[in-house]
């Protein structure tokens, strides 16, 4: 009897998981690209995730976001650093004050861009009617 050979499974068998913030999508691109950079290919996660996006989507949406003026250098040099770092500037370190705005500004004009290409979806914030308690007692 011949052995079965091994076939991987077609992407659209497997269940595709957006990110969560583009902060997430962000840190992914970066050890993609530290992947790629040691020769090897960057594959999905562990549990077998597939990711609705390659590494170099994520590329051209900055680029994209940086050709039409919407962030600029110091967008891009925030980005690369703290990635590297793979932890996001402090805004209560003093020297890191400046970087985390550039930070926070650069992400959200991102994460304005993959949601519009379904690559990351932002849970909602519950409102304020969601989180009061059942059994409290009205004062009038």
């Amino acid at each position: 009897m011949r052995e079965p050979r091994y076939t991987p499974r077609p992407s659209y068998e497997l269940a595709c998981v957006p990110f969560i913030s583009a902060e997430e999508a962000w840190f992914w691109f970066i050890r993609c690209l530290r992947a790629r950079r040691d020769g090897a290919r960057f594959l999905d996660g562990p549990d077998g995730a597939v990711r609705p996006c390659e590494p170099d989507d994520l590329y051209r949406a900055v680029m994209w976001l940086f050709r039409r003026r919407r962030i600029g250098e110091e967008h891009l040099k925030v980005l690369e650093y703290f990635g590297l770092r793979e932890a996001p500037p402090d805004p209560r370190c003093r020297e890191e004050e400046i970087s985390a705005r550039l930070w926070d500004m650069a992400l959200d004009r991102l994460t304005t861009v993959l949601k519009g290409k379904g690559i990351v979806v932002c849970e909602e914030k519950p409102s304020a009617a969601k989180t009061r308690p059942t059994n409290a007692k009205t004062v009038s």
